[in-house]
């Protein structure tokens, strides 16, 4: 890719390529949206539909008011992005993402960016309540991470704009992790979060992860493993977290100036952000092969078919023809042998003219050997009150043959064109030899970085 000048780019959220787990995310969705060969547009183009993996994990945080869901951000981020305080700072949704510059977004522009969000706007006046706040920083692994900040949830006479149960529990489903903050001195045990958390349980328990933050302001050990029994209790009563090894690890944010003695495992929150994005890469590679191979198979089911249609067409086709001439020469033979039987030789040169006469004069000599001295063999063995209704038969039996010869000809199936055949062999080959190629490079990259991070 050398000698290419870098491109503008619009977008606030495209970022410098800095590490290779981001470099196969872009790539990986770049492969899929392309305008002129991405993936989604030829497989639309053979009927299937495919989704474009996302360039970043969405790790979404929820709990009960000042619970240091914010903090925590600012703390990953390194930078001041979310208020924070005792008070329901945080009354709406706020996506922060990593960006070129430092930008706020309102609900619209959120959505924009956002697209597989665009349901939230079935939930009446989330919109108002949905921003998106996009920073330069780089620190830990921020450049591949989409932090949703959640409302603050409490309990009693708090009323909120929209239906925040609804909408937390849809955004939870959506993301790639759910993070629930407990605080040890405010609603730890709020009724609306047990409630979430009871229904998120229920559809995507594996991505629930709880967390005692602000571990460092709840007194003595023994007081914490208090509000930690009951928390744990509190959830085990939740059908569906009654589970066995349930683990609620204590967190709070570093502060140099006021060292604690309590335990703090929020390099552990990093370390499941950073197993979630290795997951993401590996998914998103084992989904690349799986819709390559889906696209592959989908376009020589087709070429098969096709080839299956061309023989069936030309079956019906010899059916179609085969029929068609039987309806219209059978009548014409027997009209044919109806002249030649009634006219003599004089009346057929007077009525027809001498060139046509002379035609069927040797039609004439051969007559009792063809088929319309047969017909007409035929035709004296039948009595005179019969005739008539063998005509009508004869008539109805021509017009089946025609009727068949219609419906054959209609039972041709519909076959590929050439264009659209060297498009589907360009579309195969285009996978074949540039996709599944670049494929192998992500996986290079991705074991590269491996090696590098955990020194094989």
């Amino acid at each position: 890719m050398s000698g290419r000048k870098p491109r503008s780019v619009a977008n606030p959220l495209e970022s410098a390529i800095s590490t290779p787990s981001e470099r196969i995310l872009k790539e990986c969705h770049s492969l899929y949206v392309d305008n002129e060969h991405g993936l989604v547009k030829i497989a639309s183009s053979v009927g299937v539909r495919l989704l474009p993996p996302r360039k970043k994990i969405i790790v979404m945080i929820m709990g009960n008011h000042s619970a240091g869901k914010s903090s925590f951000i600012n703390w990953y981020v390194e930078e001041h992005i979310q208020k924070t305080g005792v008070a329901i700072e945080t009354q709406g949704f706020t996506f922060i993402t990593s960006g070129r510059k430092r930008e706020s977004l309102t609900g619209n522009a959120t959505v924009h960016l956002y697209p597989h969000f665009r349901p939230l706007l079935e939930f009446k006046g989330v919109t108002d309540y949905l921003s998106s706040e996009i920073a330069t920083s780089k620190q830990k692994k921020f450049s591949l991470v989409t932090f949703v900040d959640t409302p603050g949830l409490v309990d009693g006479d708090m009323i909120y704009p929209f239906n925040v149960n609804s909408a937390i529990t849809w955004l939870g489903e959506q993301a790639d992790l759910v993070f629930v903050f407990f605080d040890p001195m405010g609603q730890a045990l709020c009724k609306r979060t047990l409630d979430i958390v009871e229904q998120l349980s229920e559809k995507c328990g594996d991505k629930l992860n709880f967390y005692l933050s602000k571990a460092d302001e709840a007194g003595k050990e023994t007081d914490r493993q208090r509000v930690m029994m009951q928390i744990v209790q509190e959830l085990c009563r939740r059908p569906g977290l009654n589970k066995c090894g349930f683990e609620m690890p204590t967190i709070y944010i570093p502060n140099p100036q006021k060292p604690s003695r309590c335990i703090n495992q929020i390099d552990a929150v990093c370390q499941t952000i950073e197993k979630t994005i290795n997951q993401a890469v590996q998914k998103t590679l084992n989904q690349l092969e799986k819709d390559c191979d889906l696209i592959c198979s989908t376009i020589n089911n087709r070429v098969a078919k096709d080839r299956s249609d061309v023989i069936h067409n030309k079956s019906v086709r010899l059916h179609s023809f085969l029929c068609g001439v039987l309806g219209v020469f059978l009548p014409v033979l027997f009209v044919l042998s109806f002249v030649l039987n009634t006219f003599s030789q004089e009346e057929l040169d007077s009525l027809l003219g001498e060139g046509i006469a002379r035609v069927l004069s040797v039609s004439s000599t051969v007559y009792h050997f063809s088929p319309q001295g047969i017909v007409m063999y035929l035709w004296d063995w039948i009595p005179e009150d019969g005739q008539v209704v063998c005509v009508i038969f004869f008539g109805v039996f021509c017009y089946l043959l025609i009727f068949l010869a219609k419906y054959f000809s209609r039972q041709a199936n519909k076959t590929l064109s050439k264009k659209e055949k060297r498009s589907l062999v360009g579309y195969s080959d285009y996978i074949q030899d540039v996709v599944k190629l670049k494929k192998g490079k992500f996986y290079e990259w991705y074991l590269q970085e491996c090696a590098t991070e955990y020194d094989f």
